[in-house]
Order: structure tokens, then C-alpha cells, then sequence
């Protein structure tokens, strides 16, 4: 089969997406970047807010009207939690719950050998390379190429944040054995991945669930150890991780410089008050010592958050003191979220639920500061040299390529160059900055001189 894969929604959710592509691979199909030339399409869904739901039932129509002639297999916590509102929806097929997503490449081709996971992700990249034009071209738009990998370790949580959809649409927090995270982050080393990502609805809680089965005692923290001693991947980043899941002794794991140095910290909220209504186990005093305790512990460190906008019952007061603290914080980058009202969440019963206007104001307002922020913190980077992972090409105007990549602590760069730098780590020295991201020129290793013009 000749299959598209689409994503909606959250790291957790392209881990996922990147697993199927994989598991499709090892099973002889083929993973085309043009859904006109799928005979089916996978979408994988979100449910977080309502605007995430709307996305879903769009694209799901519009994957339709591309190709009218592919089954349109739909997934994910919409999928989940609002399948007869999916079913209503033009173009849609089957509809696959979370609690059966591990089984869809069984589900679609039963004729596929059931198999361990590891077995399936150890695959020969060569079916995705050489199908690909040898002009430069070949740079653009490759789906799911060996750079950075999303690994799925644990999923589902036991919060009760009283916003979030996630615990109904995902379940109890559940955490994948020790041995086999490893073991599947080797197997992408030897497949030419150069960075994994390790991804959970609640990551921090990883392997509170094991028992003596799995080895008593295995956190996050032992997990983290093993892939740095026991792989080879040259870089290893962390997802979002909640803030009272670690303490100011997590951060010296930092002192390996394969882990890099960028941490997602959410803190949906600067008022105690409203923290303390969301049911959020954290407040500004503690947050600010942990943030201070990594800032001391890791260098270059690139920090970024959630604010969730017009929480019912936020006042104008509240928001000030959320606007004041992200302020003193300093964050590099904020993912700003107009609240949602979910069904099925303790917070949609709640009253004083905020007019729309307001919340999209407040929602302006904030996003406008993290632009600032943003803004101040990549200024820093001007004319220096930083190495970066370069990811994916699109053409120039002068016929060269515009090159996009991340740097170890997670900043965007794009430059100009004309040769193949797919899935290399190069340096570019910075010229300018902007609120998304560093723009500047790749230099060559080998001869120290400038590849292209900016």
C-alpha cells in the first residue's frame, strides 16, 4: 500500500505518527509525501482544544477532497473521545481508538506478521531514500527522514488538571520498559538518526507505574542514564516536563553534553490562585527555585512554557500577576493557549467562565510578550557560530536552497547553501534574529569557509 500520514496536536502525537510511518516501512509499504498518491491516509487526532477538534474534522475533509479515492483512517484523542462526531464528517473511514493504535498497521493489513516492537523498527532506510530524485530537490519535503526521532515512552497521566481532556482521551499514566526505550534508540543510531526526542503525555512520571517486573525504583532519571551510556546517539533531548516531577538534582544530568540543553517547563498560569483552581501542583515560589536551579545547572539553557489564557473566574489582577511573573521568568519561547472549555473536564463546570473577546485579548496580550521575549533572547545569538542539525530544504529564488535546522538547545535556523547537509551536524554563524528564530550562513567543516551567501 501507498500510505499519507498526517498529524495533529503534540509531540506525544508525532512520535506516534513517526512509529506508524516505521512499522509501515518494515511491512513493505510505502510512505508517500503526496496524499494524491495514497491508496490510504492516517490522520492522527487531537482533542485538546476545541480549535484542535475543528482541525481534525477540517483536514479530515480536506485529506477527502485530495483524494477521494483513499480511505481516510482516522486515530488520536478526538478519534477517542468524539467518534460518532468524526463518523459525521464527510470523507471519514475507520475510525481507530487510542487503546488500539499500537495494533493499526495489524488493523489495515492483517496479512502483516504481528511482531516485538523493536523487530519493527529495525528497518532499511534505503525504500525511503532512493525512491527520491538525485537533483537538490531531493532535499525538499522528505517524509520522516533519519534526522530527529520522537520516542514514545510513556503515555497516558494520573493529574487531574481540571482543563484537560487528556486523562479521558489517553487513560491512566503507563511507562514502556527500560530495556526497550534503549534498545529502540540504538536501533534509530544505526538507521543514521541523529537526535531522539523522548515524548510522554506526562514524561516526568515515567516509571512510576513499574513494579519489580521492570526493575523497582526506574525513573526518568535512570531511563535518561541508560540511553547516554548504553546508545550512540549523538544528541538526546527531553519533552514537556511538568515541573514538580524534578527536583534541582535532576539538572546535573546536564554535565553529558549529548543531552541538550532545552527544557519545556509548562506553567499554564502566573497566579498562585489560579494554579491553585486548575489543581496544578505547583506554585510561583516553587517554580521560580527550580527554574533558578537549572539555569545555575545548564548552560545556554533555552526555556520555554504553556499559558493557558481566560481560566475561568482569571481576573484582571490575576492576568497582571501571569503577565509580571512569565516577565521575571524570562521564558525564550511561550505557547500561549486560549482556554477551552472541554466537556467531560472539572473546569467546564465551573462558573465565571470568561467572555470569548476577553480571552482572545488576553491571549493577544500574552503572545505579544512571548514575541518580545522571544525576540530578546535569539539577539543573543547574533554573529555567533552554532552548530545545527540541518532537517529539511525548500528552493530559492537564485536556484540554491534555503536550509532549516535546529540548534542543540532547540532554536530554528535557516541559511542558504547548495549542497546535500541533510542529517549533518554544521555549524552557520548568526547575521539576524527574529521572534521565530536565527537566520544566518552555513560554513563548511572542511575548509572553514563560508558555503554559500546568505
Amino acid at each position: 500500500m501507498k500510505l499519507f500520514l498526517d498529524s495533529i496536536g503534540c509531540r506525544l502525537n508525532q512520535s506516534e505518527i513517526e512509529t506508524m510511518a516505521r512499522q509501515l516501512l518494515a511491512a513493505g509499504h510505502e510512505i508517500v509525501a503526496d496524499v494524491g498518491q495514497a491508496d490510504k491516509v492516517i490522520l492522527n487526532t487531537c482533542a485538546v482544544t476545541r480549535e484542535a477538534a475543528r482541525d481534525a474534522r477540517k483536514r479530515t475533509r480536506r485529506l477527502h477532497r485530495q483524494n477521494e479515492n483513499a480511505e481516510v483512517v482516522l486515530t488520536g484523542c478526538y478519534a477517542t473521545i468524539a467518534p460518532e462526531a468524526l463518523r459525521r464528517v464527510e470523507g471519514a473511514g475507520r475510525i481507530v481508538p487510542n487503546q488500539d493504535k499500537e495494533q493499526l498497521v495489524q488493523i489495515l493489513d492483517p496479512a502483516t506478521r504481528p511482531a516485538t516492537r523493536i523487530e519493527l523498527l529495525i528497518f532499511d532506510q534505503e525504500p525511503l531514500l532512493r525512491d527520491l530524485p538525485s537533483t537538490p530537490t531531493s532535499f525538499v519535503g522528505r517524509p520522516f527522514g533519519n534526522t530527529r526521532a520522537f520516542v514514545k515512552v510513556q503515555d497516558g497521566c494520573d493529574n487531574r488538571c481540571t482543563f484537560c481532556i487528556t486523562t479521558v482521551a489517553r487513560g491512566p499514566g503507563r511507562s514502556r520498559p527500560l530495556r526497550d526505550v534503549v534498545r529502540e534508540i540504538q536501533a534509530l543510531a544505526a538507521a543514521g538518526y541523529r537526535e531522539a526526542v523522548l515524548s510522554g503525555v506526562h514524561l516526568g512520571s515515567y516509571g512510576h507505574d513499574f513494579g519489580t517486573q521492570h526493575g523497582q525504583g526506574q525513573r526518568l532519571r535512570d531511563l535518561v542514564i541508560a540511553i547516554l551510556n548504553d546508545t550512540d546517539i549523538p544528541r538526546l533531548r527531553l519533552s514537556s516536563l511538568e515541573p514538580w516531577d524534578i527536583d534541582a538534582d535532576f539538572f546535573t544530568l546536564w554535565q553529558n553534553k549529548r543531552l541538550l540543553p532545552h527544557l519545556h517547563l509548562p506553567l499554564q498560569s502566573g497566579s498562585d490562585r489560579i494554579l491553585r483552581l486548575m489543581a496544578r501542583r505547583t506554585r510561583r515560589g516553587s517554580f521560580r527555585r527550580l527554574v533558578q536551579a537549572a539555569q545555575a545547572a545548564i548552560p545556554d539553557l533555552n526555556l520555554s512554557t504553556d499559558m493557558i489564557c481566560g481560566f475561568p473566574g482569571e481576573s484582571d489582577a490575576d492576568f497582571r500577576q501571569s503577565l509580571t511573573f512569565v516577565r521575571e521568568i524570562g521564558f525564550s519561547r511561550l505557547h500561549v493557549f486560549t482556554y477551552s472549555r472541554r466537556p467531560g473536564t472539572a473546569a467546564a463546570q465551573m462558573s465565571n467562565q470568561l467572555p470569548k473577546e476577553e480571552r482572545k485579548e488576553r491571549t493577544r496580550q500574552l503572545i505579544a510578550l512571548g514575541q518580545d521575549l522571544s525576540l530578546a533572547f535569539h539577539k543573543e545569538y547574533e554573529g555567533q557560530e552554532r552548530d545545527v542539525l540541518w532537517e529539511t530544504a525548500v528552493g530559492a529564488d537564485d536556484g540554491g536552497l534555503r536550509w532549516a535546522g535546529y540548534t542543540g538547545n532547540y532554536v530554528r535556523v535557516t541559511a542558504h547553501g547548495s549542497g546535500d547537509l541533510f542529517n549533518t551536524i554544521a555549524p552557520a554563524r548568526i547575521q539576524r534574529a527574529d521572534p521565530d528564530g536565527l537566520h544566518g550562513v552555513i560554513l563548511v567543516q572542511k575548509s572553514g569557509q563560508e558555503q554559500s551567501k546568505p
